[in-house]
């Protein structure tokens, strides 16, 4: 009976003298989100939510995280994306926990809110987390059918070049083929591939939805941003199918993922009702 009460004793020190550090905004609001927000003790420039993430320590921007700021802060734990190869292996010849999660694809989501949720003793809430997400995913289907959609990034005033899209390699994209519509770009190219106006015609997409996260920041109104692409040539200039989500989630894929996926619902139902 003492040596199980000294496991439990030995448990709860270890859980609770965890130091996380977060190497990415998506990341670093899984980690908030399951419940561990009090343990990361470093972030990166950009995690800015939760508000309590503001007044933690910066260890540099997501793609130049400082090892030196980085080893100050004495993490047991240190989780990334598989976007700087370099500082893992650093991290790791160090001995320090480094766990790396790749959240490009729908899947990937909700395999780092699961994964994590076992890294960090937070089974129930990722679980939790999860089913709100594949719910939401479920609720998209059936509204409208055989759209080719347009997810377009920034805040586009004018519509020549560097025009900025969704690819094939994205959650994007596969949120829009669950909802029972088409990607109107069919690309080999990853990332966010660069559009003009000539290859925006050429695909005429049938819906076309602008993240413009920034948008008030900018002083930007939605006719500003939505007026250069009523004047195109395409379906969804004909259709008036030009829609903002301008909220900040709208491009991190961390569990603030359903209210992206319940604005994008309510865009399908407004081109239902149309």
């Amino acid at each position: 009976m003492k040596q199980l009460f000294y496991f439990i004793l030995l448990f709860v020190f270890l859980h609770a003298s965890a130091r996380i550090i977060t190497l990415s905004p998506a990341i670093n609001e899984i980690v908030y989100a399951l419940g561990a927000g009090e343990q990361v003790v470093g972030n990166t420039t950009y995690a800015l939510y939760p508000e309590a993430s503001k007044s933690v320590a910066k260890v540099g921007g997501y793609f130049s995280p400082n090892l030196e700021k980085i080893l100050s802060l004495k993490p047991t734990i240190v989780i990334m994306q598989p976007n700087n190869h370099t500082l893992a292996q650093q991290l790791k010849r160090l001995h320090i926990r480094t766990e790396v999660v790749p959240i490009d694809r729908l899947q990937h989501i909700t395999q780092a809110i699961t994964k994590l949720g076992k890294v960090l003793h937070k089974e129930h809430k990722a679980k939790e987390i999860v089913a709100g997400i594949t719910q939401a995913l479920h609720n998209l289907k059936g509204i409208v059918k055989g759209k080719k959609i347009l997810m377009v990034f920034g805040h586009n005033t004018q519509i020549t070049g560097n025009i900025f899209v969704a690819g094939q390699n994205l959650y994007f994209d596969d949120i829009i083929n669950i909802s029972g519509n088409t990607n109107a770009l069919h690309s080999s190219r990853k990332g966010q591939p660069l559009l003009n106006r000539e290859n925006i015609i050429a695909l005429n997409p049938d819906v076309v939805i602008l993240l413009a996260h920034a948008m008030k920041e900018r002083k930007l109104t939605e006719k500003d941003l939505i007026d250069p692409w009523l004047e195109l040539p395409i379906n969804a200039a004909k259709q008036k199918h030009i829609y903002i989500i301008d909220k900040e989630y709208s491009g991190i894929p961390s569990d603030r993922l359903i209210h992206f996926l319940n604005d994008f619902r309510a865009i399908l139902h407004g081109i239902a009702d149309k």
